[in-house]
């Protein structure tokens, strides 16, 4: 472009350029030539109000109009909209048009459009031009999509929470009243993506959307998505989404032309954006996990294949992450509504999302709402964990390398001291590890009391070793098998999949370990304890942690692969032996340098081409010191993937890209070939020449080779330091928690007491306890299930345990320890007393009393009478039919009571029943 154009000559040839990359012809008013293309951009068309800067033709007819202005006027677009609009409406030169329903104000860097179709017509910004052909099918259609999104009927709310409506309802209300973002806050297991499925149903259904995006951001979310809409069945259709609709989950840059969900990655629709091939495993990990990102990411350009319209909507999971940065690009580049899903949202997300929050319906009204499962902590913590440990020279220690996990032994030269924090990096102590686990082992029965087996169980660990090392001695403390301890990791050997399939669904695994993949919205119903053996310290990624324990599972299901339940799932279990729980978090991984900074992300971001003189400072320090620790045949391999630069010389071009007196000296010699160039000019490219000298030796095969080749140095195995459990409680939280949740079960208690009848009986008239049956207590329970899921007895009665001495163990049946807690409620039990106690005591009262007057039992008839009692245990009561079924059938059912007690029978079982109630 040459420098003595005008500012709006320069507008008009970025505009020219924009339209012809969006399928259409550019033309001359005295120059047409309708043959050329359906879609043709005349200049200067006359109006009756004068020349329009562009006229748009669609098949020879006028539907648009665009206004061009100067790129100093960008802040008065808006202004201009009366000017484009009066053009608009007003009649072209020979044609007796309507109204133009397109407008756009364009400077050619940025474009405003109104579709003044719409039934509030309102300007939105828009990365390009949209296609001749898509308003072609826009005005087949009556009316806008704005217009029908007006027409989307009430909400049929059967199989829908609460929650989920409100997100619905709100969200539909928010597309009519046009608004271009809102976000749907959900806590974790509250079902955010059946939510999603169900109004992108109604979308397509009612509003005739032409194409949704489900933008995610690892495979894993994407998968999960795919599946969540082929089991989806809408509640005024008895057909599937998939048979409705085409649902396609990006798998590479195709896009079928008949998909009306499309599902993809950001990291993919990134990469089709910019026409390159994607490498597979960027797919792998959330984007926003890694400390460093671009700060002047690739643009994305207008991509033909891939149309500004391509989308009606975007929704984007886990949008907390996928907003910023390199990715924001990918969001601004269509013209589409957007909708955010997250359960974690910080600040950076209510901006985005304009502050149109939708929903919000966090954690705690989802555990409420008994949505979602409420936790307590339980802390374990030895010495070596919290303190670190000191070997002392001339030691012999094992040493490791990480990779291959190949020993030698080693004589220390010098005392080696470690804190807490080097643990499972540096230095790993066996025994730390060992005890953690030992100490969970033996602890787990006052944690999952009256349980025949482990509950299903995941671990978070710090690195891939670590999760090697945790897996081994989980399986030796606990005596088991590899089917009883897995890894869960994106890099796993076992197909991850698989091993999370098998989490969920199979008796094996029953621990499960994972580095990081588990956090990102995995589902894993069945889990129900956490052990935390790796701090985090990003609050967003610790809820999403917290998250794979609080989605409710149903008795049945959850029974299926931890038969030794009782009740459906009440609650979990955080572990902390790391104290996760009580370190200070942010609150989101702040994406600028941090010391610490994992040598991968440094790469990753000078690959990238960030740009930060702490970065090439910092990845330049690393480099020298892997320099000092690689052998000569690693550095000749090294050279060979560094385009034959030494690792030395690739220091020096780091530490050079911001080496003042270099930049200098290349400025020096670039004003002496260029003379005219201003210095500092001259200076601002040399210094890009020196980055990019510096960046361009980075390629994925060389980090790859950096990479593996510092893992392969040591860590330390210290068999010397024996470490010692110094605690293991339950937090005092926890205890707040169980308190609160004794006093709120009181609290239900009292209010109902008149209106449920065993609760009237045990409250107003004790003496008449004899006469409760089983299915009055049934009735309180089913009544506690319906309105209070998370007064489940179990876990009343654990929250007891936590307060007070609990006379007896965890009982194995709801109903038995729900008369225990009513009774103790009631004050009839002044602790909380296993109702087996008490009526085994009562028995042993009456027995005696009753042997201490005339009457002398035979042995026959005490079997009789300790069945009664085991039945009245299990059962709360006994009535004279239940001798005609288990287990008195097998004893001769009641005839043989009455032969062996005569006409007392009748009496021996009220008695019974009144005495054992007392």
């Amino acid at each position: 472009m040459s420098h003595n154009q005008s500012p709006e000559q320069e507008a008009r040839n970025r505009i020219d350029g924009k339209l012809e990359a969006s399928g259409w012809i550019v033309q001359e008013r005295n120059r047409i030539d309708w043959s050329a293309a359906d879609g043709i951009a005349v200049k200067e068309y006359f109006t009756d109000v004068g020349p329009a800067d562009y006229v748009l033709f669609v098949d020879k007819s006028p539907v648009g109009i665009i206004e061009a202005k100067k790129e100093e006027e960008g802040h008065r677009l808006t202004v201009v909209e009366e000017q484009s609009g009066e053009y608009a409406t007003s009649k072209l030169k020979y044609l007796n048009n309507d109204p133009l329903p397109f407008v756009y104000e364009s400077t050619g860097t940025l474009t405003r459009f109104t579709d003044h179709r719409d039934p509030k017509p309102r300007s939105r910004p828009v990365f390009s031009f949209h296609r001749p052909e898509t308003f072609r099918e826009w005005l087949k259609e009556e009316r806008s999509l704005r217009n029908r999104l007006l027409d989307i009927p009430g909400l049929r709310t059967e199989g829908l929470h609460d929650c989920q409506i409100r997100a619905i309802n709100n969200l539909e209300r928010s597309f009519k009243e046009n608004h271009p973002r809102a976000l749907i806050q959900m806590a974790t297991g509250s079902g955010k993506t059946y939510t999603a499925v169900t109004f992108i149903y109604r979308l397509l259904k009612y509003a005739d959307a032409k194409r949704v995006l489900f933008l995610v951001d690892t495979r894993n979310l994407g998968k999960q998505a795919e599946q969540e809409f082929m089991a989806y069945t809408p509640n005024d259709d008895n057909r599937k989404f998939t048979e409705l609709y085409n649902v396609q989950r990006l798998r590479s840059s195709y896009m079928a032309s008949d998909s009306q969900v499309c599902i993809s990655t950001i990291q993919r629709l990134y990469s089709i954006l910019k026409g390159e091939e994607l490498d597979e495993e960027t797919e792998e990990t959330n984007p926003a996990e890694s400390g460093w990102q671009p700060k002047e990411p690739l643009p994305v350009v207008y991509n033909e294949k891939v149309p500004i319209e391509q989308f009606d909507f975007i929704v984007i999971d886990e949008c907390h992450r996928s907003i910023y940065n390199l990715w924001k690009q990918v969001l601004d580049y269509f013209d589409a509504f957007l909708i955010g899903l997250t359960a974690t949202p910080d600040k950076r997300t209510f901006g985005f999302f304009n502050e149109n929050v939708v929903s919000e319906y966090s954690y705690e009204d989802a555990v409420a709402d008994g949505v979602n499962v409420g936790y307590d902590v339980y802390t374990i913590e030895t010495e070596i964990t919290k303190k670190g440990a000191e070997i002392k020279a001339r030691e012999f220690v094992d040493k490791r390398e990480k990779l291959s996990r190949r020993k030698r032994w080693e004589q220390l030269d010098e005392a080696f001291t470690y804190t807490g924090r080097q643990l499972d990096r540096d230095v790993v102590n066996p025994s730390q590890i060992r005890n953690v686990i030992r100490a969970f082992r033996d602890k787990l029965p006052e944690i999952f009391p009256g349980r025949q087996e482990i509950p299903k169980t995941l671990i978070f660990a710090k690195t891939d070793s670590h999760a090697d090392d945790i897996i081994q001695i989980v399986r030796e403390e606990f005596g088991e098998g590899n089917a009883f301890c897995k890894k869960v990791t994106y890099k796993a050997e076992e197909d991850a999949d698989s091993v999370l399939s098998a989490l969920r669904n199979d008796y094996n695994p029953r621990i499960a370990v994972t580095v990081d993949m588990i956090a990102t919205g995995t589902d894993v119903k069945p889990l129900e304890c956490l052990l935390f053996m790796r701090d985090v310290k990003s609050r967003n990624y610790f809820e999403q942690m917290k998250g794979r324990g609080t989605r409710v599972m149903g008795y049945d299901d959850l029974r299926k692969v931890t038969p030794s339940v009782v009740s459906a799932k009440t609650h979990f279990v955080i572990v902390d032996a790391v104290g996760v729980t009580k370190s200070m978090k942010t609150d989101s991984r702040p994406l600028e340098r941090k010391k610490g900074a994992p040598l991968k992300d440094l790469l990753a971001a000078v690959t990238f081409g960030a740009q930060d003189e702490d970065l090439y400072v910092s990845l330049a320090n690393r480099l020298a010191r892997l320099d000092k620790m690689i052998t000569p045949d690693e550095k000749i391999v090294y050279a060979e993937k560094a385009s034959g630069k030494t690792i030395n010389q690739t220091i020096r071009d780091l530490l050079n890209a911001y080496n003042p007196d270099v930049i200098e000296g290349r400025a020096f010699e670039i004003r002496e070939i260029q003379p005219d160039m201003p210095q500092e000019k001259a200076s601002r490219q040399a210094q890009q020449e020196l980055i990019d000298v510096a960046r361009f030796t980075f390629t994925g095969e060389l980090n790859e080779y950096i990479e593996n080749v510092r893992r392969v140095h040591e860590q330390i195995i210290d068999t010397v330091n024996i470490d010692v459990v110094t605690r293991t409680e339950w937090d005092k939280d926890a205890v707040v928690r169980a308190d609160e949740l004794v006093r709120d079960f009181r609290e239900y208690l009292e209010a109902h007491k008149d209106e449920i009848t065993a609760l009237r009986i045990f409250y107003n008239q004790p003496y008449q306890r004899r006469d409760v049956t089983f299915a009055m207590i049934k009735e309180v329970l089913e009544r506690l299930k319906l309105e209070k899921p998370l007064f489940a007895p179990l876990r009343v009665w654990q929250a007891y345990e936590q307060l007070e001495k609990v006379n007896g163990n965890s009982p194995k049946k709801e109903l038995t320890a729900l008369v225990s807690l009513i009774r103790r409620v009631t004050e009839i039990d002044p602790v909380l007393t296993a109702y087996d106690l008490t009526v085994n005591r009562n028995f042993r009262d009456w027995v005696f009393k009753k042997q201490a007057g005339t009457v002398k039992f035979n042995e026959e008839q005490m079997q009789w009478l300790r069945m009664i009692k085991d039945y009245i245990i299990d059962n709360v009561h006994m009535e004279l039919d239940d001798l005609d079924y288990r287990p008195f059938d097998r004893e001769g059912s009641r005839s043989r009571m009455y032969q062996l007690f005569g006409d007392e029978m009748n009496s021996i079982i009220s008695e019974l029943n009144e005495a054992l109630a007392a």
